[in-house]
């Protein structure tokens, strides 16, 4: 298991070596910063490609974020998970990329930066079932499509999602109410099949 998707979930020495980056960081450490890009990147990128579904954007937003992160580190609090900070900005500077980009919509241009990483895709059913569910969701509504995202392709939960959107907890449980029953009419079989 890589070391972001270990911090990703918790694991203590994960967490560990997160707040040492983040000590080196704040003393202006280039190559700690190097470090934590390196381990958010790819989910970062998953996450802002689902969010933007411009593949133009996608690293123009991810730099943006990580730059914030450089620049604005010591106002992060500690009162959440660093993983919910970095989501946060990068959330907001999404949805500002999208009201700023006149850009065409690419239809399956996200399965470019999801397929370098490792993940059911190595098998030809889970891939498809991926590929069903993406379409499926690209026809919800942004709020809808992050909510989703994030619980079920990053594992965070509702109070992260909450903190992220910046937004009350039962908020982000009744998009997630309407996203399940959307896809429930889109996706033929059971639910669990999907996610």
């Amino acid at each position: 298991m890589g070391q972001a998707n270990a911090a990703q979930r918790g694991s203590p020495n994960a967490l560990e070596r997160e707040a040492f980056l983040v000590s080196r960081i704040l003393a202006r450490d280039q190559r700690a910063f190097q470090e934590l890009y390196e381990n958010y990147r790819p989910r970062l990128s998953h996450f802002v490609m689902r969010l933007v579904k411009r593949p133009p954007l996608v690293e123009e937003v991810v730099n943006d974020t990580m730059m914030v992160v450089w620049d604005g580190l010591g106002r992060f609090k500690g009162e959440s998970r660093l993983s919910t900070w970095v989501f946060a900005i990068a959330y907001r500077k999404g949805m500002k990329a999208l009201t700023r980009s006149d850009d065409p919509l690419e239809g399956d241009a996200h399965d470019e930066v999801a397929s370098s990483e490792p993940g059911p895709e190595h098998n030809a059913a889970a891939g498809q079932r991926q590929a069903a569910l993406r379409r499926a969701m690209d026809q919800m509504s942004d709020d809808h499509r992050t909510v989703m995202d994030l619980t079920y392709f990053h594992e965070m939960g509702y109070r992260e999602i909450a903190a992220i959107m910046d937004c009350p907890i039962d908020t982000v449980k009744t998009r997630m109410f309407h996203a399940r029953r959307h896809l429930k009419k889109l996706l033929s079989g059971d639910s669990s099949d999907w996610l």
